[in-house]
């Protein structure tokens, strides 16, 4: 049977920035409603953290364990199905969740996050764990001692998730599509120079994953420049020899892999927000806030990923913007004719 709910504020979400949205606003003595499918976020899947304030290193899962506990005991409800629309109806918000339950909520915080980029390649998702990975930070350690990993992508990620897998694969692609790695950190570009189990591939696409349904992953197909030989060679001094690639009847390279990390970036989730026309930056692509967290919409506000309030993406930042998005929901509630007492 459908219900209805009544809130004073939905969040949606479940990551740094949405639990530290609803502990705030709980706080505040709002009536408080958690709604998403998906635990965690980002932070839940990272891996070690090691610098997240007065937490020198916690698993990413177990830091937003500890999120989740602090909001339970204030028992704030999870519901757990995503938001689906959001339609104003006066000076409320009609939300809409996957199966059809409404939330009746005065104001919205939206924490949806960004959803990763693929490939596109087949069985790109039936081997996702089976030697495809979309996070160095968590499964790199799994690749000690294996004997070849890649990792697709040009920009910071990719470069950070290409030094840190060298440390436990023999041997490292760092496979990307432009003819120069895309604008990483200058000390990463130099740390990566450094190290001779890296071999960096420019012009490169990877055009098929190569396995089987027991195995998973066990190789990949690229496509480059047949006379780009002396480009993809990062380091001139390299002494110990690369995993060789071979030439398949294409005529293509076919490189054997224990595994593959796509670290090709990832698109903030603005279904919601375009469809309630709230503005967007057009250089981010990110949701537009203000210091408040607001945005162009009164009594909708944003945190986290999906905003431009800040380039830094971290855990810490998400939970602060969550703050202060849960702050600006009070004042807005607060000054309406709408407050519910907390259960």
């Amino acid at each position: 049977m459908l219900q209805t709910h009544n809130a004073d504020v939905l969040v949606a979400g479940q990551g740094a920035a949405a639990f530290a949205a609803a502990l705030y606003a709980a706080r505040y003595q709002l009536s408080t409603v958690i709604a998403s499918e998906s635990f965690g976020g980002e932070t839940a899947i990272g891996g070690l953290i090691e610098n997240y304030p007065g937490t020198p290193d916690i698993d990413g899962f177990d830091l937003m364990l500890k999120f989740k506990e602090q909001v339970d005991k204030l028992e704030v409800p999870t519901i757990s199905r995503n938001l689906e629309a959001v339609e104003p109806n006066g000076d409320r918000f009609l939300c809409t969740l996957e199966g059809g339950d409404i939330v009746d909520a005065g104001s919205v915080i939206l924490c949806v996050g960004r959803e990763r980029r693929t490939l596109g390649l087949p069985m790109e998702s039936e081997w996702t764990g089976k030697g495809v990975s979309y996070c160095s930070t968590c499964d790199a350690p799994l690749y000690r001692n294996k004997e070849a990993a890649a990792v697709v992508g040009g920009g910071n990620a990719a470069t950070e998730g290409a030094i840190l897998l060298a440390r436990y694969a023999k041997h490292v692609y760092l496979i990307y599509r432009g003819d120069e790695l895309w604008r990483p950190e200058p000390i990463q570009l130099k740390v990566l120079s450094q190290i001779p189990n890296i071999r960096v591939l420019l012009n490169t696409n990877v055009t098929e994953l190569i396995g089987t349904d027991l195995a998973g992953l066990t190789g990949i197909r690229i496509s480059r420049p047949m006379d780009d030989d002396e480009k993809i060679e990062i380091h001139a001094e390299q002494t110990e020899p690369m995993n060789k690639s071979r030439e398949d009847d294409h005529g293509k390279d076919v490189i054997n892999l224990d595994g593959i990390f796509i670290e090709a970036g990832a698109d903030p989730r603005l279904e919601i927000p375009n469809m309630l026309g709230l503005d967007i930056n057009e250089e981010t692509d990110e949701v537009h806030v203000d210091r408040g967290q607001r945005t162009s919409m009164p009594g909708i506000y944003a945190a986290g990923d999906l905003t431009d309030g800040t380039s830094l993406k971290q855990t810490v930042t998400a939970a602060s913007q969550g703050a202060i998005a849960a702050l600006s929901a009070y004042g807005y509630v607060l000054a309406g004719e709408h407050h519910y007492e907390a259960a």
